[in-house]
């Protein structure tokens, strides 16, 4: 099929079967982490830059990862590491980078719409790692993937998501992806972590996880961001736990198949218990080397191919 998208922004912006051929060219170039040698020259000569002006270690060490596969350089640039700590526009700082030949900018900004704005500015591709409360596209890609490859699809399947939506990237592109896919979504969490119009986006809300928990096939659990709890969004850390956390007397009442997902990182003990989160039924480290996986396949689609798949 013809490859439209010069960016990933986000997953809006994707059809069905747009998110479906990077799964499969995720797929294909998964092959490429199990041999001894994992390298191919496809993007040889060619710099990528990783502007994370946020906290990260999965997602930053995945896009470097991926990046060094595919046969490319990159260069890892912080906030307090580049001349933005000195004043220096984002605007200034991507026409910059940009002027010194690179090929492809990867963006995550704590601002929403940071790599659309970027985009709008450079004639080279742009990939969103996640912008503000809005999506992370990649992680999206990731757990669709990771479903796909345990079921075949995920036409027709119901996937819970947990813990705090309304602040939550993941969600939202989860939400998207997995809905145009032909998925069921739910989401649950403390009501005021629950975003109002959350249905506008194709999610069903609950109120409690115990609502849905004997029917979903999979529940992608999100991490309780303990910087939001200064803001008062739920009682405490305990309360959260006893609701909302993912424990081993929930998983009772779930089918034996459940399969339970996690974008990290974790904080064991509150919004999942470690038996749950080291059992047999999670896919964590199938997500994480997927990630690995998937951010291959959009630099080819972005940075090799162009046009045409």
């Amino acid at each position: 099929m013809n490859w439209r998208h010069t960016d990933l922004l986000g997953l809006r912006f994707f059809s069905k079967a747009e998110l479906l051929s990077v799964v499969d060219q995720a797929i294909a170039m998964k092959a490429v982490l199990d041999r001894p040698i994992k390298q191919v020259p496809t993007l040889r000569g060619r710099t990528v830059v990783n502007l994370f002006f946020e906290p990260s270690t999965r997602t930053r060490v995945s896009f470097e990862l991926a990046i060094k596969a595919m046969g490319a350089s990159s260069i890892t640039i912080s906030k307090d590491s580049s001349s933005v700590k000195k004043g220096e526009t984002l605007f200034d700082t991507v026409k910059n980078l940009q002027a010194m030949g690179v090929s492809g900018v990867i963006i995550r900004h704590a601002n929403s719409g940071a790599p659309h704005f970027v985009a709008e500015h450079l004639d080279i591709p742009v990939i969103n790692a996640g912008d503000g409360y809005n999506e992370h596209p990649t992680q999206g890609l990731l757990d669709l993937m990771t479903l796909i490859e345990r079921w075949g699809t995920v036409e027709g399947k119901k996937i819970l998501i947990l813990g705090d939506i309304a602040h939550s990237r993941v969600a939202r592109s989860n939400i998207w992806a997995l809905t145009k896919c032909g998925a069921t979504v739910y989401v649950s969490g403390p009501k005021s972590l629950l975003p109002g119009g959350i249905e506008k986006l194709g999610a069903i809300p609950v109120s409690h996880p115990a609502l849905v928990l004997p029917e979903v096939d999979a529940v992608n659990v999100l991490r309780v961001q303990y910087e939001r709890q200064t803001a008062g969004f739920f009682p405490s850390i305990q309360e959260y736990r006893l609701l909302f956390g993912l424990t081993a007397d929930k998983l009772k009442m779930a089918k034996p198949d459940l399969v339970i997902l996690h974008p990290g990182p974790m904080n064991r003990g509150i919004e999942i218990d470690s038996d749950v989160a080291d059992g047999p039924q999670n896919v964590i480290m199938d997500q994480v080397k997927n990630g690995i996986a998937v951010r291959m396949a959009v630099l080819y689609l972005l940075l090799a191919k162009g046009g045409e798949q």
